[in-house]
């Protein structure tokens, strides 16, 4: 999409917008208004920070804000201590803005146990743990209703909602409101709205589906239900049924639906469709061709009062925290890494295995295909060590640095395997190698991750930063959907003899084609 100029230059700046509005792994979306500026919400499994908000004024250009999980502080194997929580942790939640106290609103049921909600003032943070809730609200969605009360849509087939107290701490309320036809299957990712004094449940049917549900007798039903879409056609070649997701309303009472479309080896991205209502007060999508359109107009919406920041683009880690487009592999260790100078990671794991070493540092991946390079300062490495950058996934490749009796090499290594339990299958093997000297070297890997099977990555580095030299085979990624998140490129440090050594990332750059 043609990124906004808010300054100067027309408004909009297209007859329209091309889906996805954003290529990037961001699923299982919520999705609100507050006055003229839009948030939306993700799913980040293991990965922390969690939940990460994105803000956009247009609908289509979206800017990394700030994470309302600062830290995934729900037991040791999320610290990598213990234990590990691939594919646990946060899955599809809520976000909302309750006007009354000015306040977000994020919760979400982590493990199938309790319920954890955090609030803040303010999307950058600080968040902070409200309330523990000991039952488990699984993919919920928060209505603030016109007199204040706070409701929670969820549940798997079996659909309830649940009143909270006025100070959105505690239950005072809970009841079954639909029970899932066995002839639509499972029902699922609740998100909950009002429009014209109706209640709506917005539900997915995994991965194919979405219908919806509404109530003209108050939040507790009874409910009615239609099909929104089934085995509707995305706007991605060789992508899935766009489904869950949410709805949203414009300044000028318009209202479109964002959904993802599963799109690996790169994971589930964000495409938006208008919504007209009929006069009996049914959703439905706007339609190319019976399909989910690759382009609509661009939506009706005030000038924004700047250009959000670009997904593509250079960091060099000089600001007091890391952007809220970071997050690690896991809780890092805090005491092991600083940014301000660039970003230094000191090893943080003593491990020959990649998926079980603290402190991996994740970025997306930007679609259809991108390029990130780093500039790393391999001074301080201590033998044993390991560092450089990967394409991390539940199937991983990497290229790095090696250092072994006083020599360092740059390697790159593929064949990093889990199960479908998440366990280590195979810490890798290495398919090239070249001696380096000096200090300084330049990592680079290219992904191409439109959906699909063989999509490949390539790895080069370059002691110049000018000229790059390939290094081993073309990895090929593996595009099945069970561990959800898609690949990332992630920067890691990690020690296989002693803790004690240490890198710098002076530069990291995110380029496309």
């Amino acid at each position: 999409s043609p990124s906004a100029s808010p300054s100067g230059g027309p408004w909009p700046p297209s007859s329209a917008f091309s889906n996805p509005v954003l290529w990037q792994d961001l699923a299982d979306i919520d999705i609100f208004r507050v006055d003229d500026t839009y948030y939306y919400s993700a799913s980040t499994m293991h990965y922390s920070p969690g939940a990460p908000v994105l803000r956009s004024y247009d609908l289509v250009n979206w800017e990394y804000a700030g994470h309302s999980v600062p830290k995934l502080d729900f037991g040791s194997k999320y610290d990598l201590s213990g234990g590990r929580a691939y594919v646990n942790g946060i899955w599809a939640s809520f976000l909302n803005y309750r006007k009354s106290n000015k306040t977000f609103y994020w919760g979400g049921c982590i493990d199938f146990s309790k319920t954890y909600i955090y609030t803040a003032t303010s999307v950058e943070g600080p968040w902070n743990r409200h309330t523990t809730i000991n039952k488990c609200y699984y993919d919920a969605g928060l209505l603030v209703d016109d007199n204040d009360t706070m409701y929670v849509a969820y549940g798997n087939t079996q659909i309830s909602v649940a009143q909270l107290s006025a100070d959105g701490k505690t239950e005072v309320r809970s009841q079954q409101v639909f029970s899932t036809p066995s002839s639509v299957g499972t029902l699922e990712g609740s998100r909950m709205y009002k429009r014209g004094g109706a209640y709506y449940i917005w539900l997915t049917r995994p991965a194919n589906g979405q219908y919806v549900l509404k109530s003209t007798n108050g939040p507790f039903g009874p409910y009615e239900m239609r099909q929104v879409l089934l085995n509707m056609g995305g706007p991605v070649s060789g992508g899935g049924v766009p489904h869950q997701g949410g709805l949203v309303q414009t300044q000028n009472g318009a209202w479109y639906y964002m959904a993802f479309q599963d799109a690996y080896p790169g994971g589930r991205i964000p495409v938006l469709a208008p919504i007209t209502w009929s006069a009996d007060g049914w959703p439905a999508i706007q339609t190319t061709g019976g399909a989910w359109g690759a382009s609509y107009p661009y939506p009706n919406v005030p000038r924004p009062p700047r250009q959000v920041k670009p997904p593509t683009g250079s960091d060099t880690f000089t600001g007091s925290q890391l952007g809220p487009e970071w997050e690690w592999n896991h809780n890092p260790d805090t005491t092991r890494y600083s940014v301000g100078n660039g970003l230094r990671l000191q090893t943080a794991t003593v491990t020959g295995d990649l998926y079980s070493a603290r402190n991996t540092l994740t970025h997306r991946i930007l679609g259809p295909s991108s390029t990130a390079t780093i500039q790393l300062d391999y001074t301080t490495m201590r033998d044993g060590d390991r560092a450089g950058l990967a394409m991390l996934r539940d199937s991983s490749a990497w290229i790095g640095l090696r250092r072994d009796n006083g020599q360092t090499r740059v390697v790159m290594t593929n064949g990093l395997a889990m199960n479908g339990s998440w366990q280590t299958t195979s810490t890798g093997t290495e398919a090239a190698s070249a001696a380096v000297s000096g200090g300084r070297i330049w990592l680079r890997v290219s992904a191409d991750i439109r959906p699909g099977s063989g999509r490949q990555a390539r790895f080069s580095y370059s002691t110049d930063g000018v000229n790059f030299t390939s290094l081993g085979p073309a990895f090929t990624m593996g595009n099945a959907w069970q561990f959800f998140m898609g690949y990332r490129f992630a920067i890691f440090n990690y020690a296989t003899q002693s803790l004690g050594g240490a890198v710098t990332v002076n530069r990291f750059d995110l380029t496309t084609p």
